[in-house]
């Protein structure tokens, strides 16, 4: 068999201000902190180890397409996670999706998201929606 990826190791995300960028992501999303230097920080969103680098090039508004992160949250923790994060910072989309999401920016206009759902519920979703023509496997 050929070798396969077993999952994500890392996201990197290009900053404009390592401390700003910090604050955001532990203050706002909860993210934790391990480790931090002048140009950069590590930090653990769950399972995902998320990088922060410094980068002059950082992008300073939204890229034009649907590519984004979502980040996973307890379905009683959304609505709480969901006002802390309107009243900090704007949206990008209104939820048309299975399951609970907000669609939003980070202080250097990554699009993210936060999710009630797995795939498996998404995959569910779906098997009970057969007029959406997705194909399930």
């Amino acid at each position: 068999m050929a070798p396969t990826i077993t999952g994500l190791n890392h996201l990197t995300l290009a900053v404009h201000d390592v401390s700003r960028s910090v604050s955001f992501y532990t203050e706002v999303l909860g993210c934790k902190l391990r480790a931090v230097w002048d140009e950069g920080a590590y930090l653990e969103a769950g399972e995902l180890w998320l990088c922060l680098s410094y980068d002059p090039a950082a992008r300073t508004s939204p890229h034009p397409d649907y590519t984004h992160m979502a980040f996973t949250v307890v379905k009683g923790e959304f609505q709480a996670l969901a006002a802390r994060l309107a009243a900090s910072c704007p949206t990008w989309k209104d939820n048309r999706s299975e399951g609970e999401s907000m669609y939003f920016l980070d202080p250097d206009g990554h699009k993210l998201e936060i999710h009630v759902g797995s795939l498996e519920s998404r995959l569910d979703y779906y098997r009970a929606h057969p007029e959406k023509n997705v194909r399930v496997l």
